[in-house]
C-alpha cells in the first residue's frame, strides 16, 4: 500500500475544507478541532501548526465558503444602495450569516481576525461602497466632498447595527429603505452644500 500522506497546501486544503463543512453542518459553537481533525483524517497538532486557535480556524474556514461579491452598476445610487443592503441582509440572514455572526461575537474586538473576513474588512467594504458612491457623483447624483470612507459605509453600518443592537433574524425590507432613503441619500446629497 503506498503512503497517501499529504503535507503543505494538500494537508492545508484538507483541514480547511474539513472546518468549512463543520461550520456548515453544525456552525461555529459546535465546531471543534478534534472534529475536524478527525474528518481531515489528520491530528490536531497539525491544525495547531497552521491556525493557534479555534478563532482563527473557524475565520479562515468561513473565508472558504464565501464568494467575493461584486458592486451592483444599476445606474442609480438609490438602486445600487438598496441592491448592496439588500444583499448584505440576505447575507447576515442565511446560515452562513449565522456563523458569521457567531464568528463576530466570538472575536469580540479582535480586529486582527474580524478584518479578515470578506464582509467585515473594512478595506473591502469602504471600497465598495466608495466605488457605487464614485459612480453616482460622476453621475451627478451626489456630491464630489461625500466621497469619505466614513459617508459610504454608513447605510452598512447602520444595517449591521440592526442585527446587533436589535438582534433580529433579518432587517425588514422597509428599514432598509428608510436606511437609504431618510439617512444615506441625505447624507450624500448635502454634503456639498455646507
Amino acid at each position: 500500500m503506498e503512503n497517501t500522506r499529504r503535507r503543505g497546501a494538500a494537508l492545508e486544503e484538507a483541514i480547511l475544507q474539513a472546518a468549512a463543512d463543520e461550520l456548515s453542518e453544525t456552525g461555529f459553537a459546535a465546531l471543534t478541532m478534534d472534529r475536524v481533525a478527525k474528518r481531515a483524517g489528520t491530528n490536531k497538532n497539525a491544525i495547531y501548526r497552521r491556525w493557534p486557535d479555534r478563532l482563527a480556524l473557524g475565520v479562515a474556514a468561513y473565508k472558504k465558503l464565501t464568494t467575493e461579491i461584486q458592486p451592483p452598476d444599476t445606474g442609480s445610487l438609490r438602486a445600487d444602495a438598496l441592491e448592496l443592503l439588500r444583499r448584505a441582509n440576505q447575507h447576515l440572514s442565511s446560515p452562513l450569516g449565522a456563523i458569521l455572526r457567531e464568528l463576530l461575537a466570538a472575536a469580540g474586538g479582535a480586529q486582527a481576525l474580524t478584518g479578515q473576513l470578506p464582509e467585515q474588512s473594512a478595506d473591502a467594504m469602504t471600497a465598495m461602497w466608495l466605488l457605487v458612491l464614485g459612480r453616482a457623483v460622476a453621475r451627478g447624483e451626489a456630491a464630489p466632498e461625500a466621497l469619505h470612507p466614513r459617508v459610504a459605509t454608513v447605510a452598512m453600518v447602520l444595517l449591521r447595527n440592526e442585527f446587533v443592537t436589535r438582534g433580529v433574524p433579518t432587517v425588514a425590507d422597509g428599514i432598509i429603505v428608510d436606511i437609504v432613503d431618510e439617512v444615506f441619500l441625505p447624507l450624500v446629497r448635502r454634503r456639498g452644500r455646507s
